[in-house]
């Protein structure tokens, strides 16, 4: 089964990827990349930049509406994604227990939807 995992970040955490504690943020993030490829379950994973660089598009009355971010103030914002390959939901919820931001902001997990063939 599939899941997607995705880290949240405390504003803090973003900023320590580009100040003094950079190397052990990109070090622990490198050892849970590591892992997750080691044990065969990655599939797919990025970062992602901060949300202020964030833009997103409705369609209302046939009309295009696009807005940058940041859209609300939030203390947590998505840091990135990871797709894993496992057996079963408690060994996704194994594998985020293990993501570096479920110790200080949360981690979400859910599976992806597989589409029906055409």
């Amino acid at each position: 089964m599939k899941f997607m995992i995705l880290p949240y970040e405390t504003e803090a955490a973003f900023a320590d990827r580009e100040n003094a504690n950079a190397g052990r943020y990109w070090g622990a993030w490198s050892a849970y990349g590591q892992a997750l490829a080691e044990a065969g379950v990655m599939v797919d994973g990025a970062g992602l930049k901060r949300v202020l660089t964030a833009t997103t598009v409705r369609l209302r009355d046939g009309r295009r509406h696009v807005q940058d971010g940041p859209f609300a103030e939030a203390k947590e914002q998505l840091g990135g994604y990871f797709v894993i390959d496992v057996a079963d939901l408690d060994a996704a919820l194994e594998w985020a227990a293990r993501c570096p931001s479920a110790t200080d902001a949360g981690v979400e997990v859910r599976p992806l939807v597989e589409m029906p063939p055409r």
